[in-house]
């Protein structure tokens, strides 16, 4: 065990727990006043859903001893984290307990990221059962096919093993695999009511800039700690998240400018979540010039892909397909034009003499994700529909789902308007004494 190692992936796992309050803010900001607790309960719901679900089997399917092919870990091989409590079990040179904590918190994001699709019309219980059901039949398995590396007895995934696609941090298991889950959504759940004739804009752009800022510093142990190890390639991974990240919100604001003639707070946010995506994959196979590549063209893709809802008539309504899906789609084939021996990964893509080799794998890993996540997705949200009935009800969807299923309201005013005088609605006076101050002096003004 290296205690620097281990240092350095516990922080990983606190900065990465935090990325999850981060979207919950982003996507928050995001919507319609009327929504905003609905999407925050739907974030923060799935770090309780997930974690349990991770101590109790989670785990064990994604990184347990291979039973299928490469296609899922042994369920029952640490179920309820058995045999992993000892100071001698490690996972390279950290505790094994460290490892799972880290791994959890990719679990608990995937889950919440897909929740932005279906915003503003989504009823809370069923939302929690089809996170149950898509955590353990979707991200379970595929964390194994993409996380899970051969060694020491152990047999992993197939993608990480037999195909040998590239995979850093997560932009196959994590935002392909979330953004395909996200499309599969909004086509059961159909379009909010209006959309997308009336404007539908964030309530509070303050916040949405917020989560942005939470979830670049989570990111950098999102993908510097996927090295599980104080090191060189950690290092390396943390300066291409910034790279890509900067190039991506410049590059977006680039394409506002021109197609709208406005570069846009919004746009900033969502240009520095695309950059996160897209470098997610790639942190450890490229080069900082090739994460700025990276960065700038997923910034132009994913600020063309939102628009492409309104195109196939898909209501998507935080653009988790335009931002996740597509920006990991882009990062993870990009590997096959970027990567370079010169970074840690040590494996040459298209454009440094290494041909097509890397390029088709990152396809076949992506496509096989995407179409897996889709499918199963489709499956459980119908299953979850027919069952509990997924779609909130028009009046409570029109009246706000914050009232219809939370009981409350995120910005409540009635207790500034106490001991205000009739026929003074808006006059603010919390006090009698206030109230008769007040008095005088409209008198005197009189």
């Amino acid at each position: 065990m290296n205690s620097g190692d281990t240092a350095w992936v516990l922080t990983s796992a606190a900065l990465v727990l935090l990325m999850t309050p981060g979207l919950a803010f982003f996507y928050g900001g995001m919507v319609r006043s009327k929504s905003v607790l609905n999407m925050l309960m739907m974030s923060i719901s799935s770090i309780g859903v997930v974690g349990v679900l991770w101590v109790l089997y989670g785990y064990s399917v994604a990184f347990g001893n291979d039973v299928g092919g490469g296609l899922l870990g042994n369920p029952t091989e640490f179920l309820g984290l058995n045999g992993l409590l000892g100071e001698s079990s490690l996972s390279g040179t950290v505790p094994s307990t460290a490892f799972v904590a880290f791994q959890a918190m990719f679990a608990i994001i995937t889950v919440a990221l897909i929740s932005g699709a279906i915003a503003d019309r989504a009823r809370f219980g069923p939302w929690l059962a089809f996170a149950v059901l898509w955590a353990s039949l979707v991200y379970f398995p595929v964390a194994h096919w993409v996380f899970a590396f051969d060694g020491d007895g152990v047999v992993g995934g197939w993608i990480a093993n037999q195909l040998k696609a590239l995979d850093f941090a997560g932009g196959t298991a994590v935002h392909i695999n979330a953004g395909a889950a996200a499309l599969a959504l909004a086509l059961v759940l159909g379009r909010r009511v209006g959309w997308p004739r009336e404007p539908m804009r964030p309530h509070n752009l303050p916040l949405v800039v917020l989560g942005a800022g939470l979830l670049w510093f989570g990111w950098f142990g999102f993908n510097a700690g996927s090295a599980v190890a104080a090191n060189g390639s950690a290092a390396v991974a943390f300066v291409n998240t910034l790279a890509a990240t900067c190039a991506a919100m410049l590059t977006w604001l680039l394409v506002e400018r021109v197609r709208d003639r406005n570069a846009t707070t919004l746009g900033a946010a969502s240009g520095i979540v695309a950059g996160l995506v897209a470098i997610t994959p790639a942190a450890n196979s490229v080069t900082p010039v090739g994460a700025l590549a990276v960065g700038g063209i997923a910034g132009v893709l994913c600020a063309l892909a939102v628009s492409l809802k309104y195109r196939f008539g898909f209501d998507d309504s935080l653009d988790v397909v335009g931002v996740h899906l597509v920006g990991g789609l882009v990062g993870t084939l990009l590997i096959g034009l970027f990567a370079s021996e010169a970074a840690p990964a040590g494996v040459n893509g298209l454009l440094y003499g290494g041909g097509l080799d890397q390029l088709w794998r990152q396809a076949v890993g992506a496509g096989a994700v995407l179409a897996y996540s889709f499918v199963l997705s489709l499956v459980i949200a119908l299953v979850v529909k027919t069952v509990f009935g997924f779609r909130a009800d028009r009046e409570s969807e029109v009246a706000g789902i914050d009232e219809a299923e939370h009981a409350e309201s995120a910005y409540e005013l009635t207790g500034m308007f106490r001991g205000a005088r009739p026929g003074q609605p808006g006059k603010v006076s919390h006090t009698n004494e206030e109230a008769d101050k007040d008095a005088a002096l409209e008198g005197s003004r009189a």
